[in-house]
C-alpha cells in the first residue's frame, strides 16, 4: 500500500516547486546584498539567512501536508478552531501588531515577523471548500448555501483591509471568488449572487466615501496616478515602476549576469521582495524570466488539471484555490512591477523573500500534491480490481437475450 502510494505522487510538479524555491533563495541573497548591508546595516547573507531557515520550516510543513490525508481538513470542528483562531490572530494585531510600510500587518517575535493575513488565505481556501464541498445539495439556495460563507470571507477581507493591508484583502476576495464561481451553483444562482453584491455595494459605499481620505491616501493615490506613465515624475510617484522597467529594460535577452544588478543598488526599494522579477530580468535577461513564469504556469496549470480530475468535491475546489492562489498573486506581482497594474506590495510566489508566504505557500503545495496521490492512487487501484467473471459471464448472457 505504502509503495503504491509514494508511486501515485506527482514528482514533476514537487520537482517544479522546490526548484523554484531554490532558485528564489539564489536571487534573494543576490537581490538583498545592499540592502541588508547599507539599510538594515546587517551582513550580507541576513536576507537569505532568514529565507533559508522559513525554507526548511515550510520544506518541513509540506511533507506532513503531502502525507497526511487532505480530508481531514474538512473536520467541523478543525475548521472551527481555525476560523476563530484567523479572526483572533487578525483582531489581535490592531493592539500587539508590529507596523511596516504603513501597516500594522505583523507579529514581531525576536527576529522575526509572522504576517497572518498570509495564513488567513489558507485558513479561506480551507474553510470555502469543505463548506461548499458539504452544500452540494443545496448549493443554490442562496439563503442557506451560498450567502452565509460568503459573508463571513468579506468580514475577513474588511479586517485585513483595515490593517491597511489592501493587496491581501484583495487576494482574499479573488480566491474566494474563484472558489464560490466554481462551488456547482446555477445560473440563476449567480444572477442572485450579483445583485446580492451590488445590495451590498450600495450599503457600504457611503462609509467608503465618508473615509476616503484614511483609505485612499497620497501614497496610495499616487500608485494608481503613476502606473500608467511613472517616468512623468520619475523621481517622485513614479519612482519605484520607473526604476523597475529600467532594470527590465537593461537586462535585455541574456542579462546583465547574476549579481550584477545596478537597480538593486538602492534604486529599486525593497528589490527583495515587490520587485525581486525586475532584478531576475535585469541580471538574467529573458531567459531568467520565462524559467521563472513557465515553472510557476506548469504549477497553476497542473493544479487545475488536478482539480479536474479529482472526483471528490472538496478535493477540487481546495485545487483550485490553491492554484487560483498561486495565479493572482503571479499575475498581480508581474502586472505591478511591469506597470499595467498599479502596485499593490504583493510578493512573487516561491521567489520572493518572505518566511509567511513562503510556508503557507508550501502547506498549500503539500495539500495540492496529497490531493493528486489520492486521486492517482484510487485510478490505480480501480485499474487493477480483478474482473468478477462470472457476473461478466451472467451480464454477456443478459445482452444476448436483450438483443
Amino acid at each position: 500500500m505504502i509503495k503504491r502510494m509514494l508511486k501515485s505522487y506527482d514528482y514533476s510538479l514537487i520537482f517544479a516547486v522546490f526548484l523554484l524555491c531554490g532558485f528564489g533563495l539564489v536571487m534573494v541573497y543576490s537581490s538583498s546584498v545592499i540592502t541588508a548591508v547599507t539599510k538594515y546595516k546587517q551582513h550580507s547573507d541576513y536576507f537569505f539567512n532568514k529565507q533559508t531557515k522559513a525554507l526548511i520550516v515550510g520544506s518541513l510543513i509540506f511533507l506532513f501536508t503531502a502525507f497526511f490525508p487532505y480530508k481531514a481538513f474538512a473536520n467541523r470542528k478543525f475548521q472551527k478552531l481555525l476560523l476563530l483562531g484567523s479572526l483572533c490572530a487578525l483582531i489581535a494585531l490592531f493592539g500587539v501588531g508590529y507596523v511596516a510600510g504603513n501597516a500594522q500587518s505583523w507579529y514581531k517575535i525576536s527576529n522575526y515577523s509572522i504576517q497572518p493575513g498570509e495564513f488567513v488565505k489558507l485558513t479561506v481556501i480551507l474553510y470555502l471548500s469543505s463548506v461548499y464541498a458539504k452544500k452540494q445539495s443545496y448549493i443554490n439556495n442562496l439563503g442557506t448555501g451560498i450567502a452565509p460563507p460568503a459573508l463571513l470571507t468579506v468580514v475577513i477581507c474588511v479586517l485585513v483591509a483595515v490593517q491597511p493591508d489592501f493587496g491581501t484583502a484583495f487576494i482574499i476576495g479573488l480566491i474566494a471568488l474563484c472558489i464560490i464561481l466554481c462551488s456547482g451553483f446555477s445560473g440563476k444562482t449567480l444572477l442572485k449572487l450579483l445583485t446580492l453584491a451590488g445590495v451590498v455595494f450600495v450599503l457600504v459605499s457611503p462609509l467608503i466615501l465618508f473615509n476616503a481620505d484614511d483609505i485612499l491616501t497620497k501614497e496610495r493615490l499616487s500608485r494608481f496616478e503613476s502606473y500608467q506613465n511613472p517616468f512623468e515624475d520619475q523621481t517622485g510617484k513614479g519612482f519605484q515602476v520607473s526604476n523597475s522597467l529600467i532594470a527590465i529594460g537593461t537586462g535585455g535577452i541574456f542579462g546583465l549576469g547574476l549579481g550584477e544588478s545596478i537597480q538593486k543598488y538602492n534604486y529599486l526599494p525593497e528589490a527583495h521582495t515587490d520587485f525581486i522579477m525586475a532584478v531576475i530580468a535585469e541580471e538574467l535577461g529573458v531567459f531568467g524570466v520565462l524559467f521563472v513564469i513557465l515553472l510557476l504556469s506548469f504549477i497553476v496549470i497542473k493544479g487545475f488539471y488536478i482539480a479536474r480530475k479529482c472526483e471528490d468535491p472538496f478535493g477540487s475546489l481546495l485545487a483550485i484555490g490553491i492554484s487560483s492562489m498561486i495565479a493572482l498573486q503571479t499575475f498581480i506581482n508581474l502586472g505591478g512591477i511591469s506597470g499595467l497594474i498599479p502596485l499593490t506590495g504583493v510578493t512573487l510566489p516561491f521567489i520572493s523573500y518572505g518566511g509567511s508566504s513562503l510556508v503557507v505557500l508550501l502547506a498549500s503545495m503539500g495539500i495540492l500534491v496529497n490531493i493528486s496521490m489520492f486521486n492517482e492512487y484510487f485510478n490505480r487501484s480501480k485499474r487493477k480490481q480483478p474482473i468478477n467473471t462470472t457476473k461478466f459471464k451472467e451480464n454477456q448472457y443478459q445482452k444476448s437475450i436483450n438483443y
